[in-house]
């Protein structure tokens, strides 16, 4: 079983804003796919079922503020005892270009909060993730730049990157990660 985590903000004031690029694209994913996210109050998270080459998937999204999502994160990994080698965390980077992506087998937060959170959780640093540039900001101040919205040419940007949410799921969960990250860290 692997776990797919979408990082973001709750609430629709937060809806497209760049902090909340890991929910775009796994809601992407659940579009492309036909599946529904549902509250589940006991995860405090929003969660999707469904089967890669016949391996249960659970794709989630917390339902928490970012700095909390390992909350969440390790509610989710303890009941369908997942292990941490088969967790992917889809989030937001500063220091990747915009439109660009990155796998990443470890390693540290880089500041990012949720990622700090989750890994203050699980006991590790040593948790996959899959890494959408944001681009830094460029005079205005970290949080309101993560909190702001994409600009209509930004979004272009990462576009491509979330219309392939499907494909990189799927390798993910069939694929070894080295493979992926000669595939995908260009």
């Amino acid at each position: 079983m692997k776990l797919i985590v979408g990082l973001g903000n709750i609430g629709r004031k937060y809806k497209n804003t760049r902090h909340n690029v890991g929910f775009i694209f796994v809601d992407n994913y659940a579009t492309q796919n036909n599946l529904k996210f549902k509250l589940n109050k006991d995860f405090n998270a929003k969660i999707a079922l469904t089967k890669i080459n016949n391996e249960n998937i659970v794709l989630m999204k917390p339902c928490t503020f970012m700095n909390l999502s390992g909350n969440a994160v390790v509610k989710v990994k303890k009941y369908y005892k997942i292990d941490n080698d088969d967790i992917l965390i889809i989030q937001d980077d500063m220091d990747l270009d915009i439109g660009r992506c990155r796998f990443r087998l470890k390693g540290s937060s880089g500041g990012h909060n949720g990622l700090k959170s989750i890994f203050s959780c699980l006991g590790s640093t040593e948790i996959k993730r899959f890494k959408i540039g944001i681009s830094a900001p460029n005079g205005e101040g970290v949080v309101d730049y993560v909190l702001g919205v994409f600009s209509k040419k930004e979004y272009q940007e990462i576009e491509g990157i979330v219309e392939e949410s499907s494909a990189i799921i799927n390798d993910f969960c069939t694929k070894d990660f080295e493979t992926l990250m000669a595939r995908y860290n260009k």
